[in-house]
Parts: structure tokens; C-alpha cells; sequence
């Protein structure tokens, strides 16, 4: 019976330990030039509709639901998805736009899992005819779930993703 409870508090302060050492924030951020004016850049980027031209989570599931709330390019606009295992469901809002500058997203997943990210697109001019474009999102990994992040990265995981969309603007904006 001693061991046994020698080898459970083991267990648990090692649970304790690993739950404090795991990272309790994320942020994911990718950029590209693109050979477009900030202005030209910025037009297109404001409207999440046209995300579907260039996100991979749409070729992810090209069948999934997407349903919209208010008006595209403003902030308060909503778009909600429901989609395979590879999408989930959740939804984008726009919660603030400082033109030709910076969009603000919240974004909320509801399946496979309840999270919350903050998400972000900058335009940068690097010249008259070229835009520095930054995609990124952060956000709280929840305790205990945290200790999940110790085994995972999220950079590594979303990065490419976002590497894989920002190459998919270049394509489209510079045609």
C-alpha cells in the first residue's frame, strides 16, 4: 500500500510539474511579399469571402456549410462553418479594421474542440509596388490541456497551413 502511494503522488506531482513548464499562450504568424500595391492587397484581404479563394481549410473540405452574418469587408460580419474532421465547426467574426493597415478576427471553434484564437492579417508597403503580408493568430491554452502543447506545435501544424495560404494570395493576387 506504501508504494502504491509513494507511486501516485509521483503521478501527480509529475502531472503538477509538466502543467506548469507547458506553454500557456500560442502565436502562429507567416508572412509573404506580394507583388500588389498595400491598397490592392488590403481590398482584397478585408473580405473574408474571398479567404475561400486562398485559405486551405476550404480545399481541406470543399463541401463544407458556410453560413453569413452582417456585412463582408465590416466589422461585426460573421462567417460560420461546419465542415469535415479536417475544419471542424466554428466561426471568424471581424472585430476591428484600421484600413490599409490591419485586420482584427476572433476566431471560434466549437468541434473537435471549444477554443478561442485572436487572429490577425497585417499589410506592410515595402515599396510602391510591393506588400509584406502577416497572417497570424494567438491565444491561451487552457490548463491542463496545456500539457498537450509540450507534444505539439502549433507552429509547426498551423504554420504550414498558413505558409501553404499566403503562397495561394501570392498566386491569385499577382496574376
Amino acid at each position: 500500500m506504501t508504494v502504491f502511494l509513494y507511486v501516485l503522488l509521483g503521478i501527480v506531482v509529475l502531472i503538477i510539474f509538466l502543467i506548469a513548464i507547458a506553454p500557456k499562450t500560442y502565436h502562429v504568424h507567416r508572412s509573404i511579399n506580394i507583388d500588389r500595391p498595400v491598397e490592392d492587397v488590403f481590398q482584397y484581404l478585408k473580405f473574408l469571402k474571398n479567404h475561400d479563394d486562398w485559405s486551405p481549410w476550404k480545399k481541406k473540405d470543399p463541401n463544407m456549410t458556410q453560413t453569413y452574418t452582417g456585412t463582408d469587408g465590416e466589422v461585426g460580419f460573421v462567417a460560420h462553418w461546419e465542415g469535415n474532421k479536417d475544419v471542424g465547426v466554428g466561426e471568424q467574426e471581424i472585430k476591428k479594421i484600421i484600413e490599409n493597415e490591419r485586420i482584427d478576427s476572433q476566431l471560434r471553434f466549437f468541434k473537435p474542440w471549444e477554443s478561442e484564437s485572436d487572429a490577425y492579417i497585417n499589410v506592410e508597403q515595402e515599396n510602391k509596388a510591393t506588400t509584406r503580408v502577416t497572417w497570424g493568430f494567438s491565444g491561451v491554452n487552457k490548463i491542463p490541456f496545456n500539457v498537450f502543447f509540450l507534444f505539439f506545435s502549433m507552429d509547426k501544424t498551423v504554420g504550414k497551413d498558413f505558409e501553404e495560404g499566403l503562397s495561394n494570395l501570392k498566386v491569385i493576387l499577382e496574376k
